[in-house]
């Protein structure tokens, strides 16, 4: 798998399920990111051929199962023929041994493994994993190590900014030394928000110093970031989280779709895959809570959004979103006036 020159969909919980995927693919992204999934959860999963779908799916065991509140057995879907080698399967992990089981159980159906060092959120800092690792720089080394020299596939990571920009450095060139393919690099520290600024000139001033391609993430909002993040940061590839979710079509080389065609094209490989109705939802979600760095791009409106919370089918989804298309110009009208 080459890491240069590429626009990439970022890993994002809940979001970078299978229709996410195949989506941001259709649309034009170079390479795609699952959803972070917990090594621990993947070393009991067993692999199955869904034939009625064309997928493959890894699924618990019902005794296996990590507490009741799970909705479903399935840990993680692919369709290897239409995904495989875009395809970078992200683990949350907190120890090399686990990680390496976990690994090598999906290598065959996946390009690369991606291990998450950058996530500050608690589910993932709770166990040790996410941005929780960037304090242990001997754990870090040794996950990367045992899974470079163990799997027939890329090895990769995603990490995000010390407070110290020396330390970040000096963190970043162990990374290296490890034998990863790439690095992803979110531009912001654990303790800052994302209303602030991502810190691009700090990146640059990683990528002067290690050789490996690095992807830039953070702020990334429109295809014309693709370049000018190039440019100002003298990365390799670009990786899109929130500008993804403001409208997936953002991959698009003739530009975006508007976004009632975007939920639309998201429901048809929702149905045709079988997604979780409350993934759906979630993802329909995202893009009315980052439609307001684009009114233009807006889905919904705030009583609507709660209309959608009460949705049980697809079928209601697909006619909740026919009525938001029928709705679009009288809303893009007012929004203009």
């Amino acid at each position: 798998m080459d890491f240069r020159n590429k626009k990439i969909l970022a890993p994002m919980v809940r979001v970078g399920t299978l229709p996410f995927r195949l989506l941001a693919l259709n649309y034009g992204a170079d390479i795609v990111y699952t959803e972070e999934l917990i090594d621990r959860k993947l070393i009991r999963c067993t692999r199955h051929e869904n034939t009625e779908l064309g997928c493959i799916d890894y699924m618990l065991t019902e005794k296996d199962r990590m507490h009741k509140a799970l909705p479903s057995d399935l840990v993680f879907r692919t369709c290897p023929q239409l995904e495989k080698s875009q395809l970078v399967l992200q683990l949350g992990t907190n120890n090399a041994t686990t990680a390496l089981q976990a690994a090598q159980i999906v290598c065959n159906d996946v390009s690369c493994i991606d291990i998450n060092m950058g996530c500050p959120m608690k589910f993932s800092t709770q166990m040790g994993a996410g941005a929780e690792l960037l304090k242990k720089p001997d754990l870090i080394r040794d996950i990367l190590t045992t899974l470079v020299r163990n799997l027939p596939i890329p090895v990769t990571c995603k990490i995000r900014l010390l407070p110290n920009a020396s330390e970040t450095l000096e963190l970043v060139k162990m990374i290296e030394q490890t034998g990863v393919s790439a690095i992803a690099i979110h531009g912001r520290t654990d303790a800052m928000k994302s209303r602030e600024p991502a810190l691009w000139s700090e990146i640059a001033a990683l990528t002067e110093h290690i050789s490996i391609p690095v992807i830039a993430n953070g702020d990334m909002w429109s295809g014309d970031d693709f370049s000018r993040a190039k440019k100002e940061i003298g990365c390799s590839s670009v990786m899109y989280a929130r500008g993804a979710l403001l409208n997936p079509s953002l991959f698009r080389e003739d530009g975006c779709l508007p976004i009632y065609d975007v939920m639309n094209d998201y429901l048809t490989l929702c149905e045709r895959y079988n997604e979780r109705i409350q993934n759906v939802k979630y993802v329909l979600l995202q893009f009315h809570k980052y439609g307001h760095y684009n009114p233009l791009m807006s889905s919904l409106t705030t009583a609507n959004a709660e209309d959608l919370r009460k949705i049980r089918t697809m079928s209601e989804l697909a006619t909740f979103c026919s009525h938001q298309r029928d709705e679009a110009p009288t809303k893009r009208q007012r929004t203009v006036e």
